[in-house]
């Protein structure tokens, strides 16, 4: 079998991502009834590609509002489409956040809003609550991204500190109809998750916000702790009837775009074994994929060789060093570190949204000789796990992954392809 083991990594890659692109997964999910007016609001790295979509697709009268990341935008004519900042909020993701509470308020019945959700939104869309500032909510943002919490877990703080979400913009909506079409970005595909959620019901209570900055030592200001011991912190709870008419639908998960990746690699001859979403510290789950990996080259099992092994999901990294990378980079350093250049086998590792963390790249290549390279670089896999170092560890090796911003975003994919001899 000739393959070039790089090459197909990227492609299974690409496959993923354009499985959950908005051109590929929202027309059909629109309303059977596309005339009329419509009001179009949204949030998420996804937001402005879904909104082109609306537009093509719609027949009757649009107007609206959506927020992106910064760099992640698209040339709408009718929805406006302003950048914001992700990971941790900033002034604009604020302005438009009170914009868009202002285009829904005073809504009737007959009234149609379409709200275009994907991950990202929580920062995007970021409107601090009575008595919070901004500068509050970013700090306590940025010790969560820090701290190892899951993203349920901060979104749980997140909706407690918000105006906005967890169902009080379905509420600002009230009486007129909301239909949610979401991209999902979380393990499970809880739609009280997705960025938050905006116009959906929470389980999640202010008590249970307040263990979780509680279980990760993360310093509670005054005012904060005050509002979330206020009732008034309270999310919409199921059954609350300003929920009524709100409809949501996923029109993109990250198990469509595994299957869609699996579906390449069969094309190509591998067998595949999907570990499906996953979630802990990356370098945790790195072990368990070197693991694995390592079972197929000495034992084939679970599977033999040659064959892929796909993993989606969120996982998390707890910062402790100085070093540059988000977690798909610390996920590819561990399984390097972990494998030490174990023969035939490749892996990457990357955010469907195009963006590792806060850095230039999507992720990163693993080939056999990058451990013996980096080596001979002088480079520790060790230490620069240490000090979270997997952007500078990959860049020395020339295998950092870039693709720019995707437009949409299914959170992590990770492929190890396990070949039986060297590649050709």
């Amino acid at each position: 079998m000739s393959i070039d083991p790089q090459s197909l990594l990227r492609e299974l890659f690409a496959a993923a991502i354009d499985a959950a692109h908005p051109r590929q997964v929202l027309a059909d999910c629109l309303p059977a009834d596309r005339s009329g007016r419509l009001i179009v609001i949204g949030a998420g790295k996804a937001a402005a590609a879904m909104a082109e979509v609306v537009e093509r697709e719609w027949q009757g009268e649009v107007s609206g509002l959506v927020v992106t990341r910064y760099g992640h935008g698209a040339d709408c004519r009718k929805i406006e489409v302003v950048e914001a900042a992700h990971p941790v909020p900033d002034d604009a993701g604020e302005r438009v956040a009170r914009r868009v509470l202002q285009l829904v308020s005073n809504l009737q019945k007959s009234d149609r809003v379409i709200f275009l959700l994907s991950g990202g939104g929580s920062s995007l869309l970021a409107l601090p609550a009575e008595g919070i500032t901004l500068k509050d909510k970013q700090a306590i943002n940025k010790a969560l991204l820090k701290s190892g919490a899951t993203i349920g877990e901060m979104n749980c703080v997140r909706k407690h500190l918000s105006a906005i979400k967890g169902g009080r913009l379905a509420k600002a909506c009230w009486p007129a109809s909301v239909y949610t079409y979401a991209i999902s970005d979380v393990p499970g595909d809880e739609a009280t998750v997705i960025a938050s959620g905006p116009t959906v019901a929470d389980p999640t209570t202010s008590v249970q916000a307040l263990a979780i900055l509680a279980r990760y030592s993360i310093e509670i200001p005054a005012k904060v702790r005050a509002w979330l011991q206020d009732p008034r912190s309270e999310t919409l709870k199921p059954g609350d009837p300003c929920l009524a008419r709100s409809h949501f639908q996923l029109i993109a998960t990250p198990q469509q775009s595994l299957e869609a990746a699996a579906g390449k690699a069969r094309a190509a001859g591998l067998p595949v074994l999907i570990l499906g979403d996953l979630e802990g510290e990356s370098r945790e789950v790195a072990k368990v994929h070197a693991g694995i990996a390592r079972q197929v080259v000495l034992h084939g099992q679970p599977i033999q060789a040659p064959c892929v092994i796909l993993s989606g999901g969120e996982t998390t990294v707890t910062v402790r060093g100085q070093g540059r990378g988000g977690r798909n980079a610390e996920f590819l350093l561990s399984l390097t570190d972990s494998l030490k250049g174990l023969p035939g086998v490749y892996a990457l590792a990357g955010d469907t949204d195009g963006i590792d963390g806060s850095e230039d790249n999507a992720g990163a290549l693993m080939t056999p000789d990058s451990y013996a390279r980096a080596t001979a670089l002088g480079l520790s896999s060790s230490f620069e796990l240490d000090n979270n170092n997997g952007y500078g560890y990959f860049a020395a090796l020339d295998q950092l992954l870039h693709t720019g911003p995707t437009r949409t975003n299914v959170n992590d994919f990770r492929a190890i392809l396990i070949l039986e001899e060297p590649a050709q």
